[in-house]
């Protein structure tokens, strides 16, 4: 078990910028490029369907081969993180998702099968970067801190979905769509040269740490031991991992397919234009960064002030899921491009709030294992990413409208909420 609280003497002895924030705003960059890469293809797939003649069917699949790749190196990533560090496994997935970036314009010239292929490298590299921030998280920062340096790791999904939309259709305009790929990978493989020169996989392998920073983590064992055997048995019996296993796939569910489909929906619904969909598309995702945040700190003050981590994960999960639900079955009603963002911010930015429940659990059940943990968990939930991101597309094709896609992930939404109030803990478990 983790001790209490370190001593004052200790933290005020390592003042000055810490090693550990590096670490944690590095890793965040890393999470800012992944999406980056991950969501533009939601305004490029416009220009490619048009170029190829991809019609609504293809583009659901070309929108979740991402997924395909994803599924499988979540749970390898993790175990390889937690048993011998997260700077190589990191550092090798952002490489191997920047090449598939680099490449996707001559995929696509290719052939259909072909562009599919990159999508799903795409994410075969990308399926390693959650698991091992998470380990990374484990060992380097103190437990009074992991709420909110997860939640600004998470928070850069938001702001690489916004800088995606806001960024794509002026690049596509400017310079055409392949000009996007080729920027976005570049700084990726440039990412990685900055990363294996700052990060390390642990405080005690630093070698440019403070000695008053190396003592703190350690007096706090905030710098959690290297995973040895994995207790598998024990963590597939354990039912507070399979509540943070139900609360992220229902999330994924909902916030895969409203990320990949939200530049379609307005463009098929309203008409909005290519020019304009950046404007329309970022105010959701800007508004989950503010709450994806806030909800970090709010999580760790919880915490300091007495509360029980099981009531801090399980009341903030409850109103992610149930604010999220709502504005759903209300937006087929919506009437304007405006009001639909409206609806869609809410639900997307009370959503983001479960990042500071489920998504910093894996920490409370196991810190040991919590890039294990982090690797089943998104094992998992990628598989909304495959399913549902291609059966919004079928329902698109078959109906014309995306009403009963919202019904849906509303449904879902509640599903998790039931679940996770049921089962889920924030005692240490593993």
């Amino acid at each position: 078990m983790a001790s209490s609280a370190p001593s004052r003497s200790l933290v005020a002895s390592a003042r000055g910028w810490p090693r550990r924030y590096t670490v944690v705003l590095l890793y965040f960059l890393a999470t800012v490029l992944c999406y980056v890469d991950r969501v533009s293809i939601g305004v490029a797939i416009i220009p490619i369907s048009r170029r190829y003649g991809f019609a609504g069917g293809a583009q659901g699949l070309i929108l979740s081969a991402f997924f395909w790749g994803y599924l499988w190196p979540q749970l390898a990533g993790g175990w390889l993180a937690d048993r011998f560090g997260g700077r190589r496994v990191l550092g090798a997935g952002v490489a191997i998702w920047s090449l598939a970036t680099l490449l996707t314009p001559w995929a696509a010239s290719i052939s259909f099968g072909v562009l599919f292929a990159a999508r799903a490298v795409l994410g075969l590299g990308e399926g390693v970067n959650f698991p091992a921030i998470h380990s990374l998280t484990a060992r380097w920062l103190l437990a009074s801190e992991r709420a909110r340096s997860l939640s600004l790791n998470f928070s850069g999904m938001y702001l690489g979905t916004v800088l995606a939309f806001l960024a794509s259709p002026a690049i596509i305009v400017a310079l055409g769509w392949p000009a996007l790929f080729f920027i976005s990978g570049a700084l990726g493989l440039a990412w990685v040269l900055v990363w294996m020169l700052k990060a390390a996989d642990a405080p005690e392998d630093a070698a440019r740490i403070s000695a008053a920073e190396l003592q703190l983590l350690t007096a706090s064992r905030g710098a959690e031991a290297r995973a040895g055997a994995i207790p598998w048995w024990k963590i597939a019996r354990e039912k507070a991992v399979w509540a943070i296993v139900l609360a992220h796939f229902c999330s994924n569910f909902g916030f895969n397919i409203l990320l990949l489909w939200l530049p379609t929906y307005l463009h098929h619904t309203f008409g909005v234009s290519i020019a304009r969909l950046g404007i329309y598309s970022i105010v959701p995702w800007i508004a989950s960064f503010a709450v994806v945040n806030s909800g970090g700190w709010i999580s760790d003050a919880m915490i300091v002030r007495g509360f029980s981590a099981t009531t801090t994960r399980k009341l903030l999960q409850s109103i992610a899921f149930g604010l999220g639900a709502i504005p759903l079955v209300l937006l087929p009603g919506a009437a304007s491009p405006a009001s639909a963002i409206a609806l869609l911010t809410l639900s997307a930015a009370a959503n983001g709030l479960g990042l500071s429940a489920y998504g910093v659990n894996h920490l409370d059940v196991g810190p040991n294992y919590a890039g294990v943990l982090m690797g089943i968990t998104n094992t998992i939930a990628s598989v909304p990413g495959i399913i549902g991101v291609a059966v919004a597309g079928l329902i698109l094709q078959a109906t014309g409208s995306f009403a009963a896609v919202f019904y849906l992930i509303a449904g879902v939404y509640v599903i998790g909420m039931a679940g996770y109030l049921r089962w889920a803990s924030g005692e240490r478990k593993l």
